[in-house]
Parts: C-alpha cells; sequence; structure tokens
C-alpha cells in the first residue's frame, strides 16, 4: 500500500506481497455478538440529547445560569457534527476498532463529568467532550458493520438499527423523565456508563480484526478548516433568528467564515496526500446522488421531529410529558418498512427503486401533513404521520447502504462519515430555515385574528407551556391555535417541495451490483480494523 502498512493481527489475516488482504469470513454467531456492541453503542449515541433534555429544567433549577442554557444542546451538537468527518477518517487511516474504542472511552468520560458538574459552565464543557466521543460512535458503528458485513447481506441486521432508532425517539422522553423525577438529573448522565462498559466490552472481546497503520500524514489543516466551516454553519442555524437577527453582523460574519472556511477545505484537499474527505468520492454519482438525498432526509426528518409534538400539544390538546410516545406512529411507519426493504435487498440484490419509491413517498406524507387543520383528528394526524414514516423507512439505511456500496472497503469510515454528516447538517439546516418559516407565519396569524397585538402577543405565547395556554381566553387560544396550524401547512408543504428535489436524486441513482463478499477486486485493498 503506498500511505498504508497492514501488520498481521494475532487473529486475522495476513496481508500478501502486493498489500491486498485476504477477505475475513464471519460466522453468523460471530457477528451477532458484534451486533450486540455496536447495537449498544448506536443506543448511546442517539439516547443521550432525548434523555437530557426532559432533566434540563431541574438541572437549571440546581445549577443555575438560565441564560446559558441552550449552549448545554449546542456544545454538543457542534461537537458532534465537528467530529464526525475527522473520526470516519482517522479510522480509516489507523484502524476502525481502536477509533471507535477511543470514541467510546471519550463519550464515557464526557458523561461521567458531565454527572459531577458543579456550574452551567462545567457542564457545557463537558457535554462539549461527551459530544466529541458521539461524533465517533455513529460513525464506527456503520463502518464497522460496512466492514464486517456484504452489502448484499446488510439487510439482515438492518431492522436492528431502525429499531434503536424508534426506540430512543419514543423511550428517551420517558426514561429520562423518570430518572429526574426519582434518581437524580445526574443519572441521566451516569445511566451512560454501564451502557457504555457493555458496548466496549462486547467490541474487545469480540471483534477481531486485522490492524492497520497509516504512514500518511494527517490533514491537520484539512480538518481543522471543516471544522471550522461546519461549527460556523451550525451556529448560524442555530442561532440565526433567535439568538441574533438574521441579518445581524454575527450571523453574517458566521456564514462568511463558513464559505471562506469550506472554500478553503476544498482547495487543501485536491492538495494534500492523505485528505480528510477525498472530494474524488463525489466524481461517483451514486455517491453524490445519495449524499443529496440523505441531506434531505435530514431536512425532512428534523422539521417533522421538531414541529410534529408542538402541533399535537397545542392545538390537539396532547399531554406533553410523554412527547416521545407522540412520534410513535412515524417510527412505527420507519421501522416496518425498513425491516421489509432490509429482507427485500438481501433477497434480490437490487436496491434502486426503494430510493425513488422513498422519496415519493417521504413528498407526500409532508403533503399530506401540510393539511393539519385545527379540526384534524388524532387518527388522522397519525395516518399521515405513518407515511412520512414510510417514506423514511425506505430511506434510512438504503442511503448509507449505497454509499458505503460506492466506495472502496478502505474508505467505509470516509464514506459512513460523510453521510452522517449530510443528513446531521440537513437536520440542522432544516430545523432553522422551518423555524423561521414557522415563526413568520404564526406571527402573521396572529396579526391577523387579534390585530396589530398579536404579533408581539405570538412570542410570548411560544414560551408558554400546553397548560398555561389552556387558561388563556377562548379568542387567543383560538387565534393561536390556527396560528400554528397554519404554521404547520407552511413547514410541510415547503417540506414537501423540497422533497421533491430528493425524488429527482433517486431517480438518476444507478443500479451498481451489491459486494456480495468482502473481498475487494484484485485491484483494490481491503483496508482493515
Amino acid at each position: 500500500m503506498s500511505h498504508q502498512q497492514v501488520e498481521k493481527a494475532a487473529d486475522g489475516p495476513a496481508a500478501d506481497a502486493a498489500g491486498a488482504v485476504d477477505a475475513l469470513p464471519r460466522s453468523p454467531r460471530e457477528i451477532r455478538l458484534v451486533m450486540i456492541g455496536l447495537v449498544v453503542a448506536m443506543l448511546l449515541a442517539m439516547l443521550d440529547n432525548l434523555i437530557v433534555g426532559t432533566a434540563m429544567p431541574t438541572i437549571v433549577g440546581e445549577l443555575g445560569g438560565a441564560e446559558h442554557l441552550s449552549w448545554v444542546v449546542t456544545a454538543y451538537t457542534l461537537a458532534t457534527a465537528a467530529s464526525t468527518p475527522v473520526w470516519g477518517k482517522l479510522g480509516d487511516m489507523f484502524g476502525r476498532k481502536g477509533t471507535f474504542v477511543l470514541s467510546i472511552a471519550i463519550f464515557l468520560a464526557g458523561s461521567a463529568l458531565s454527572g459531577l458538574s458543579g456550574s452551567m459552565g462545567q457542564l457545557i464543557a463537558f457535554r462539549a467532550v461527551q459530544g466529541l466521543g458521539a461524533g465517533g460512535l455513529m460513525v464506527g458503528v456503520m463502518s464497522i458493520m460496512g466492514a464486517l458485513v456484504p452489502p448484499r447481506d446488510r439487510g439482515k441486521y438492518q431492522g436492528m438499527f431502525a429499531a434503536v432508532m424508534a426506540l430512543a425517539t419514543i423511550g428517551g422522553p420517558l426514561i429520562g423523565g423518570f430518572i429526574t423525577d426519582h434518581l437524580s438529573w445526574r443519572w441521566t448522565f451516569y445511566i451512560n456508563l454501564p451502557l457504555g462498559v457493555l458496548a466496549l466490552a462486547f467490541i474487545v472481546i469480540t471483534l477481531k480484526l486485522p490492524t492497520v497503520r497509516s504512514t500518511a500524514r494527517i490533514d491537520y489543516l484539512g480538518a481543522l478548516l471543516l471544522t471550522v466551516g461546519i461549527t460556523s454553519l451550525v451556529l448560524v442555524t442555530t442561532w440565526g433568528g433567535s439568538e441574533y437577527a438574521w441579518g445581524s453582523k454575527q450571523i453574517l460574519g458566521l456564514g462568511a467564515l463558513g464559505v471562506a472556511s469550506l472554500i478553503g477545505f476544498c482547495y487543501v484537499e485536491q492538495r494534500v496526500e492523505e485528505p480528510m474527505l477525498p472530494l474524488t468520492l463525489f466524481k461517483n454519482r451514486n455517491f453524490a446522488l445519495v449524499s443529496v438525498i440523505g441531506f434531505i432526509v435530514g431536512f425532512a426528518m428534523f422539521g417533522a421531529v421538531t414541529f410534529l409534538p408542538l402541533y399535537q400539544q397545542t392545538v390537539q390538546g396532547a399531554s406533553a410529558t410523554n412527547s416521545g410516545l407522540l412520534l410513535m406512529p412515524m417510527m412505527f411507519g420507519m421501522l416496518v418498512i425498513s425491516l421489509v426493504v432490509g429482507q427485500a435487498i438481501t433477497k434480490t440484490g437490487k436496491y434502486r427503486i426503494y430510493p425513488i419509491i422513498g422519496t415519493a413517498v417521504m413528498a407526500g406524507g409532508s403533503l399530506l401533513l401540510s393539511t393539519l387543520g385545527t379540526e384534524t383528528s388524532r387518527f388522522t394526524s397519525a395516518c399521515w404521520m405513518v407515511v412520512l414514516g414510510a417514506g423514511m423507512g425506505f430511506l434510512m439505511q438504503v442511503t448509507m447502504l449505497v454509499a458505503q456500496n460506492s466506495v472502496e472497503l478502505k474508505d467505509m469510515g470516509v464514506a459512513s462519515s460523510t453521510a452522517t454528516l449530510f443528513r446531521t447538517i440537513g437536520g440542522s439546516i432544516g430545523v432553522a430555515l422551518f423555524g423561521a418559516l414557522f415563526t413568520h407565519q404564526v406571527t402573521a396569524t396572529m396579526k391577523e385574528r387579534l390585530g396589530g397585538a398579536g404579533g408581539a402577543r405570538s412570542a410570548n405565547l411560544g414560551q408558554m407551556g400546553p397548560e398555561a395556554l389552556r387558561k388563556l381566553p377562548a379568542p387567543v387560544q383560538d387565534a393561536y391555535h390556527h396560528a400554528v396550524a397554519n404554521g404547520m401547512h407552511t413547514v410541510f408543504l415547503w417540506g414537501a417541495v423540497i422533497s421533491l428535489v430528493a425524488v429527482a436524486a433517486a431517480v438518476f441513482l444507478r443500479e451498481v451490483p451489491l459486494r456480495s463478499g468482502a473481498a475487494q477486486k484484485p485491484e483494490t485493498q481491503l483496508e482493515a480494523v
């Protein structure tokens, strides 16, 4: 190999003179054992924010610093997004097992320190440490699975990860509420420790792969520029319209910094020996197209997760206590379809039709949800949520499958991290854009129904919980219900329009045969952990 030296591990295959590594046969039992560790690690990554969010009022009550509350989430999100591509590349260069174990260890250290925090400042700093580790959890899960299981056989395990996502979304708030009420908010962080140790034990003991060492220099400048670009973009979408006006010097400055950093990143990546994110990957049509589709899936999914519970609580009068349960219809549709599609791909080896169907169904689900009004029944809204979830079920795992099948195994980490990053950035931009559209429509409707004071009043109503809103005069409640319904109409109508871009991208995907074995072509090199 030109940049990497593969060493023979005690339990792994040897490299031949040309540097290629033999295929890694795996028994079903061995893969199942490794999958336990991967599923637990993925559960850790997805549960954390959902559990902690429920405890935030209690945390502020004990630590104070309510003005910095948003940074508890923002620090974690920024660190996760910025570190995701770095973890992917490090896994490709120095071995996926080692980097994955390191990411779990960092996540657990951040969790323990967060639980010990004595001030809001400490909690924010330790949440950033936690986020650094979390960036490697999801990437590590997907890249290790990509290295162990050929794309043709991956459908057998696809349903497990869809089930984890559904479990985390529904169970996270319930678990967080129970822990906060019966133990202490600190246990929302400590609960990660036994789960993390379990994941570490399964990975260390059961995951047997060859080791790899890279002689190439790490692309520090590329990593720095990409980190600055991603951080600036996430801060623009997080702060824009809330902390600062969209036209403020802070937001415009961050936007300019982000664009300049990403342009510089593209320049550097074309000139370094071992780029952090090889831009040549985007010359592959399927890889480029599924990156676009993944971006729009994140856009639609995070928008739905953010605004649907608000509609259900304010307009339909649902309880906020079990907020995770409000999304159960969408998660049910996602889980069932994901299971069916996974098995179908394993059986037939064909996948191109599913992104086409999925993007079309996702657009249809968004269009149906745009019809939500003040008189819409819970049953009707649940049906439309199932449709949206079904569309995502066609796409969630298939986009990762196509991305990984489009690259050599030595780039599996970069492919996994890029797919994850595009979905994350799509979600961040989606929530910001939908939030701006929603707020504008709510304010306009309140002005229309309550006169000039309605716009100012809508901002105050947005800070109230459902119980407080029910104590307001009937005309104000009615106006706000119509305002929220109109906001939902705008959000999901635009979601449907944007989903059409994903439909167009899916149509141009090519049916490239899925690898049915771990071995690469003779001229390619198998990168192992």
